[in-house]
Parts: structure tokens; C-alpha cells; sequence
């Protein structure tokens, strides 16, 4: 049996090698076809688009049935997508916020590919806040928009305050503020996607009758030059500059710095009606509003001490000894009625392209006691504002001068009193005075023989005092151009001199010796949102600083209250945030990409 087997597998091999000249080759199996969806995964805010596409691997058919969560075209709960996959997400979000967007091949519907889709609420848009303005204090506000969700939070000046839903165009907030300024309110939603719109800007005064004014209440100035104040009182009452010293001591080395000065020195009255050798007499003022658009100041001497700008300086504004101002001080002051700042600017020259050159600048806000960063110069040799202490016809017709004046002295020593903050010494002499030393006339000193005019500008000497600002000729006090001066008249001031002055007590004295020192401003940061945008589109700056005493941005903006503004480059900007207090500046910058 064994044998036989044996035999059977040799049959079997030659059978094999008899069918070696015959090959059969199998039949080749179809390409498998594969679907795959570009982009894999995508984050879309309710009512946007988002295109996608497909690649088909294994047929020459492209084409493609497109599908949201298993329904070819999708519907309006979870969105809908086009023959060519442009996905359009659905205007409020479904209960699940995950959509499954599927392409399957026309070839073999069996073949598709998928992308995950994560829907995030929509981004809101701010139109309108009401009101624009109110008091300090509680608040309510109507924020009007779109895009708005249950959830939405008002953010005023960067901080979520109460918020109400109302539809999804409307919200209220409620809460309060303090402080006065400029604060940008906006609206975020909330997750999935939270983000925030742009802001709009509203103004908080202070409380009525308060101290300071509110800036509103620089709205009763009169524009034009030599707009007249009507009552407004620039810088709180207690400010330096408004403060009554009739009662103040004297000091001891009053007779010394008076014989110093020269005791037959008269008082000259640097201001007037009319031309004196082809040039006003006076340093003269003009009054804008916001219609007037923020130019830049270009710095040609002390410009790390000034603040930067953009100021509202019309290219009309007079110069100081228009309209012939030479190369003396050329100063120009302005007063902004809408937002109560007054720039005041140094050796100005106005160019053509409607900027300005200036030595120095400043900026001061009427509403607040500001204090120059010390040994800082303003547009005034000492620190100081200049039209603080101009003596204005407008109060004078009045009947009453409510502040110290501006006066002027050949000599000054390396020193200064608050709220001077420089000093330009052109002596060493102990008895020369310092920058912010305050003179009043004596109470014993009769003026009853003075016109109306006169007794208003000699009781005002009397007691708020003159304030020494500069170097020039002695004893010159400083007032604002106006026809209506009686210039005969504002000259029989000469008959008061020197010694029918005395020295108020100067406590501190500052010199090199005894400089205070601080720290400057703290910013813990400065952002923008968004910080990439179209042209012209809305761009909400905000800041948290300590320390600070006032602010500017730059470019486009300025002087500025509050933690926030609203700006609308044209094209990428980089903005500085410059913060300021009496020991220095600190400044920070953010970009704006403009697409």
C-alpha cells in the first residue's frame, strides 16, 4: 500500500509539469475610491460662512454630495451648505454646538469623508449707548447693538458690570462710577467663542457743584479767541492758582527778596488793547470745541519734557505778538469747551501741512489739580500754565478776579516752589527768587483812588497774589489781549511798586539738594480689541495704569480721561499709551493691524 501511495504523488507531480506551459492571469480589482475634506476641523461664530472642499482619490468623478450631520444641504438648526461647500452656520447655536459637515462621492455614495465643526456664538456689535453723558454715581445704561446672546455681559471701561438681556439687539446694565472721564462700554458673549465688540465712548462729570468741574461745565466758554469764560473758574477751587491767601504768612526773608527785586520797581501791566510797535500787547487765547480735528506737535527743543500730542491747535491761533510775534516766547494757548483741556504750546510756528512746530507743550486739564512731573518745563519757564494766571477782560468787566495773576522777574535762582516744577536760574544770588514764589500786596495798601478796572486787578494782588512764572522784566504782570483795555488807564498801575509787595511764606523750597523722588506711573497693561481690523473699523484701546495723574495717546487720540477710547486707524498704528504723574512717564505701546 505504501508503494502504491507513492506512485499516486509522482502521477500527480507529472500531471503538474505537464500543465507548466499555461499561465491564468486573475481579473484586476476596481481602484477604491476615498473622499477626504479640507479643512479636517474649523471653528465657525453662528450666521458666519466657512467654504470647505473635497478631494476624491480613485475615479476621475470629483464630484460630491455635501451633508450637515447626515442631511444632504443641512437645515436651519444646524446650518446649511452649498453644492460648491460653502457651510453657512445657523444664526443661534443648536442644543450641541458640534456639526459633523460630510462630503460623499457621487461615484460611490458608499465613499466620503467628514470635518468637525465647532459653532461659536456670533461676535456682538455696539450701535448706540444711552445716555452719553451722566453725573458720576450709579448708573443705567441701554446698550443697542446686534448679535447679543443670553449671557452677554456690558463691559464698562473694560470691567463686566450688571447686565440684563433684553432681546438680541438690546441690554441693559446697570452699576456705578465714581470717577470722572471717558470710558468706553462694550458687549461680550459668552462661551462657546467668547469675544467682545467695540466700544462706544461715554462721558462721567463729577457731581454737581463738586470739586472739580465737571468737563461739561467748560462748555459754557465761548469759542473764538478771547472767548470769554462766562464764570467758568479753570482747576478746582483748592488748585494753587485758586487759592485766597490773604491770611497766609509771610516770609521771613520778605524784605530781603523785595530790595533783591528793586522796592521802586513798578508794576507794568504786559497786556493791552491795540498794536505796540506792530504787535498785540498781551498773550493771547482762542477757544475751540470738537469740530476742531487733533494735530501733530513736532518738538524742536525740550520735547522729552513736553507732552506729546496730538492737540486741537488751529492753524489760525494766534501767536503771542500777532500779528507781527517775531522770535519772542510765541506762545499759543488753546481751550477745548468740549472736553476741558487747555494746550499751551512754546516758540510755536505752524506749518503747512497744519502741524506744529513748537520748543515745548503741555497739556492741562481744567478740571483737575495737575502737577508737572518736577524739574520738568512746560510752555512756561516754571512749569506752570500760562493762562492760569493771564488777566482776562471778561472777568475783569465781571467785577472779580478769583485767582493769582502771572508775573514776571529779571532774576531767578536754581530753585522752586510747588506748583512750579523747573527752574531757569540766571543767578546765584540766596535772594533771587525762586520759580512759583507768590507776592501779594499788602492789605494796608489803599485802593480806593484806582478806577473800577484797576481795584479789580489790585484786589484780586490782594488777595490771591501774583505768581513769578519767568524771567523777563520785573515786576510785568501778565494779562490776555482786548480792545476793550483802557490802555492810559492799565498804566496808572505803575504807581504801585515792589515794596507795597510782600513775600507769602515759600514752604518747601526746592533745589537739587532736596528734590522729592517717587516712582513713575505703573501699566500693567495696554491692549487693543481687536487688534486686527479693516480700514476705518472700530478699535477699543484699553489700560490699566496706578499712580498715573493724566494720560495721552498717540497718534489719533490725545489727552484723554478714563482707562479706555474707541480709535479708527486707516492703516496699521501703533499706539503709545503715555501715563504721567509728578516723578516721570511711563508709556507703552500696542499695534493695530489694519488688513
Amino acid at each position: 500500500m505504501r508503494r502504491a501511495h507513492q506512485w499516486l504523488v509522482v502521477a500527480f507531480i507529472l500531471v503538474q509539469l505537464g500543465c507548466s506551459g499555461t499561465t491564468k492571469t486573475p481579473g484586476t480589482p476596481p481602484a477604491q475610491i476615498a473622499v477626504s475634506v479640507m479643512p479636517t476641523a474649523a471653528n465657525v461664530r453662528a450666521g458666519a460662512t466657512q467654504p470647505f472642499t473635497a478631494s476624491v482619490t480613485g475615479t476621475t468623478n470629483q464630484n460630491v454630495t455635501w451633508s450637515v450631520n447626515g442631511v444632504a444641504g443641512g437645515n436651519a438648526t444646524s446650518g446649511t451648505i452649498s453644492g460648491s461647500g460653502v457651510y453657512t452656520a445657523p444664526a443661534s447655536l443648536p442644543n450641541s454646538n458640534a456639526i459633523t459637515i460630510g462630503a460623499a462621492s457621487a461615484a460611490d455614495s458608499s465613499a466620503s469623508g467628514t470635518s468637525k465643526v465647532t459653532l461659536w456664538n456670533a461676535t456682538p456689535t455696539v450701535s448706540s449707548v444711552t445716555p452719553t453723558s451722566f453725573t458720576a454715581g450709579a448708573y443705567t445704561l441701554t446698550v443697542t447693538g446686534s448679535n447679543f446672546v443670553s449671557g452677554a455681559q456690558v463691559l464698562f471701561g473694560g470691567a463686566a458690570v450688571t447686565t440684563a438681556y433684553v432681546s438680541a439687539t438690546q441690554l441693559t446694565a446697570t452699576g456705578s462710577e465714581s470717577s470722572a472721564g471717558l470710558f468706553a462700554v462694550s458687549v461680550s458673549n459668552p462661551n462657546p467663542g467668547s469675544s467682545t465688540s467695540s466700544g462706544i465712548n461715554v462721558t462721567v462729570t463729577s457731581q454737581s457743584g463738586g470739586n472739580p468741574p465737571p468737563p461739561s461745565a467748560c462748555s459754557a466758554i465761548s469759542l473764538g479767541q478771547g472767548g470769554s469764560l462766562n464764570g467758568f473758574l479753570p482747576f478746582p477751587a483748592d488748585n494753587a492758582w485758586n487759592q485766597n491767601i490773604a491770611d497766609a504768612t509771610v516770609d521771613p526773608n520778605s524784605a530781603a527778596i523785595i530790595n533783591f527785586i528793586g522796592a521802586g520797581d513798578p508794576v507794568h501791566p504786559d497786556f493791552g488793547s491795540g498794536e505796540y510797535q506792530g504787535s498785540s500787547i498781551g498773550i493771547p487765547y482762542i477757544v475751540v470745541d470738537s469740530d476742531q480735528a487733533p494735530v501733530a506737535i513736532n518738538f524742536t527743543a525740550y520735547g522729552d519734557e513736553s507732552d506729546p500730542g496730538p492737540m486741537p491747535v488751529p492753524a489760525s491761533a494766534p501767536i503771542e505778538g500777532y500779528p507781527n510775534p517775531g522770535s519772542g516766547d510765541r506762545h499759543v494757548l488753546v481751550l477745548d469747551n468740549s472736553n476741558c483741556w487747555l494746550y499751551e504750546l512754546y516758540s510755536s510756528y505752524p506749518q503747512s501741512d497744519g502741524s506744529w512746530n513748537a520748543a515745548s507743550a503741555a497739556v492741562w486739564d481744567l478740571t483737575a489739580d495737575e502737577q508737572r512731573p518736577l524739574t520738568w518745563t512746560s510752555a512756561d519757564a516754571a512749569g506752570l500754565s500760562v493762562f492760569a494766571g493771564l488777566a482776562r477782560y471778561d472777568e475783569v468787566a465781571s467785577g472779580e478776579i478769583k485767582h493769582a495773576l502771572r508775573f514776571t522777574l529779571q532774576d531767578s535762582r536754581a530753585a522752586f516752589v510747588p506748583p512750579a516744577s523747573h527752574w531757569a536760574a540766571n543767578s546765584t544770588n540766596a535772594n533771587a527768587a525762586p520759580m512759583g514764589m507768590r507776592l501779594r500786596l499788602k492789605a494796608s495798601f489803599d485802593i480806593s483812588q484806582f478806577s473800577a478796572t484797576n481795584q479789580v486787578i489790585l484786589t484780586a494782588l490782594q488777595q490771591y497774589g501774583m505768581i513769578m512764572a519767568d524771567n523777563g522784566s520785573n515786576m510785568y504782570i501778565s494779562g490776555a489781549p482786548d480792545d476793550r483795555w483802557d490802555n492810559d488807564d492799565l498804566h496808572n498801575l505803575d504807581q504801585v511798586t515792589a515794596s507795597d509787595f510782600e513775600v507769602v511764606t515759600m514752604n518747601p523750597i526746592y533745589t537739587q539738594a532736596n528734590l522729592p523722588t517717587g516712582a513713575a506711573p505703573a501699566i500693567s497693561s495696554f491692549t487693543a480689541s481687536p487688534s486686527t481690523v479693516s480700514a476705518g473699523a472700530q478699535v477699543t484701546l484699553q489700560w490699566n495704569v496706578t499712580g498715573a495723574s493724566y494720560f495721552d495717546v498717540t497718534p489719533e487720540v490725545g489727552a484723554i480721561r478714563g482707562a479706555s477710547v474707541v480709535v479708527t486707524p486707516s492703516q496699521t498704528t501703533t499706539f503709545t499709551l503715555n501715563a504721567t504723574n509728578e516723578f516721570g512717564r511711563t508709556t507703552s505701546t500696542v499695534t493695530v493691524t489694519v488688513q
